[in-house]
């Protein structure tokens, strides 16, 4: 098989993952805090020929040959770029207006188990709580409870009158005297090493195994807590739109459909030339 032919087929299974990304990216295009990824190409190994190894002749470049095997995907980044902020009026609505901070939801798995997921998503709506009927919890439009800022799930009495959210992320419960019934403080966490971020579906994040990575939880993320909590940035009745630039992504989109024709086309080539050589040799 030519070389050529092997450049060509492994480039185009990397062009074809961030095909991948660029389509994750447009489909997401209107989530409600949906932050982007972006593709970053690097070369794999690359071949050194010797074929002059006494050649003593002044040279810019270094002695021999150099073939690849064609490009890969190296890495693809978590961009944390600010999204725009639509208002909606409605009072469970809540945007961050700085980068980085993220809402601390519980996520519930299948089994039984739980774990601490990560995400911008502020649109929060009350459901019946399952512990107490006069309750209602706070949760996400996948019904995960929203945590306080002591990892609790969030609720608050039936029967109030409004609810009122603060630029710092305290929430107060109106009662119908109009009186603050219940302070509540919502869990909010700064991420100091947004490239570790792991999508896990459903518009959440989660951190990898960080012993594994010799890195502790407080060298990836801090609580907003105590001091901290004035560093939070919301505004009620206002959601934060998607991150992803819809002519950008297509941009994108088009050059890589390209890419991967013109390998394509180079397969195609390749086979050609293969074929006048085995008819000249037959």
């Amino acid at each position: 098989m030519l070389r050529s032919m092997i450049t060509a087929a492994n480039t185009m299974n990397q062009l074809q993952q961030q095909l991948d990304v660029i389509s994750n990216n447009i489909a997401n295009t209107n989530t409600t805090g949906f932050k982007k990824r972006e593709t970053n190409f690097g070369e794999l190994l690359v071949q050194q020929f010797n074929n002059l190894p006494n050649d003593q002749g002044a040279r810019l470049t270094p002695n021999g040959v150099r073939r690849g095997v064609g490009a890969k995907l190296a890495e693809t980044n978590l961009v944390l770029k600010q999204g725009p902020i639509m208002q909606t009026g409605r009072p469970l609505d809540v945007a961050f207006t700085k980068e980085g901070q993220f809402f601390r939801v519980l996520e519930r798995g299948e089994n039984g188990t739980s774990a601490i997921r990560y995400t911008r998503d502020g649109a929060f709506y009350l459901t019946p709580s399952e512990a107490n009927p006069n309750e209602l919890m706070l949760v996400n439009e996948n019904g995960d409870p929203v945590l306080d800022s002591n990892n609790n799930p969030i609720t608050v009495q039936d029967g109030f009158k409004d609810i009122t959210i603060s630029a710092t992320g305290t929430l107060q419960v109106i009662g119908p005297n109009g009186n603050v019934t219940e302070t509540l403080d919502l869990g909010v966490t700064n991420v100091l090493r947004p490239e570790l971020l792991q999508s896990v579906g459903d518009n959440l994040f989660a951190f990898p195994n960080l012993a594994a990575l010799g890195v502790t939880q407080a060298d990836v993320a801090v609580n907003m807590t105590g001091n901290l909590r004035s560093q939070i940035s919301l505004q009620q009745g206002a959601l934060e739109q998607s991150n992803v630039d819809l002519g950008t992504e297509m941009t994108d989109l088009m050059i890589t459909q390209r890419s991967y024709q013109m390998n394509a086309k180079s397969i195609t080539i390749s086979d050609q030339m293969l074929g006048l050589i085995n008819g000249i040799r037959s």
